[in-house]
């Protein structure tokens, strides 16, 4: 991927050009300036306390890693306090450094799993000083969870625990669901040996990442795909990723 190592100087004069960074409304501008590769990462960010919080890379571009950044993008990382990304996002530590950036790059493991989740915001939040906000998002993360993990358990179909296979990046959903994950996929696509060790295993349910979908998973198997996210809407809202997904998987119950 080619990555414009423009001088900031540069990206200033270009600023209008390309797509310009989404930044949350003025009046939810608190805290450290944020700047996030994508809505997963902001989505961390806020729920650890941040509120002036910038998006790089648009919601239609669903593999991060193949975004190429814009001269709008380094004015954005020129001014801020941090910078979010996952290691993959090589291109993140790279347009910092180009823009002449000040800023610190924190690496945030992107990862859905209840416990990891709570961790990670705990981290944060230390880092950017906004440990009080963090434990209250933590305290009401723990009780939608555990609202919305009963909801979905209440679709069991005949109250029986149902059988997943999950990509690997979207198994923390297999928890939130109760349900018994036989098995992990990916992130590459499964070949055809792997197809049929999943297959084998009998499985109810697919959990696909909609992020990364290759198509069917299991063609010619008696297994329902259930596509979730792992990103969250435009608002950064973290929990809404498992609100859409307890939604999601109970339709899928039912």
């Amino acid at each position: 991927m080619a990555v414009r190592l423009l001088t900031l100087t540069a990206a200033l004069l270009l600023a209008g050009c390309g797509t310009t960074p989404q930044t949350q409304p003025q009046s939810e501008q608190t805290g450290p300036k944020v700047v996030a590769t994508t809505s997963w990462e902001a989505g961390f960010a806020k729920a650890a306390g941040a509120g002036n919080v910038t998006v790089i890379v648009p919601k239609s571009v669903l593999h991060a890693p193949d975004y190429d950044p814009k001269p709008s993008d380094l004015k954005a990382v020129a001014d801020a306090d941090y910078v979010l990304y996952a290691p993959f996002e090589s291109f993140a530590p790279k347009i910092t450094d180009a823009a002449g950036s000040k800023a610190k790059k924190v690496e945030v493991a992107l990862d859905n799993s209840r416990d990891k989740v709570k961790a990670e915001v705990t981290r944060l939040g230390e880092l950017f000083g906004t440990q009080d906000a963090a434990k209250k998002w933590i305290a009401g993360f723990d009780a939608e969870y555990a609202k919305l993990a009963g909801e979905v358990k209440a679709k069991w179909p005949g109250g029986q625990q149902p059988k997943v296979v999950a990509q690997m990046f979207v198994g923390y959903a297999a928890d939130l669901a109760g349900a018994e994950l036989l098995g992990v996929y990916g992130p590459e696509p499964v070949t055809a040996s792997q197809v049929a060790e999943l297959r084998n295993k009998a499985p109810q349910f697919v959990f696909e990442n909609s992020h990364m979908s290759t198509g069917t998973v299991l063609p010619d198997a008696n297994a329902k795909q259930v596509n979730l996210v792992n990103y969250p809407d435009d608002d950064n809202d973290l929990l809404g990723v498992y609100r859409a997904n307890a939604k999601t998987i109970s339709d899928a119950l039912a």
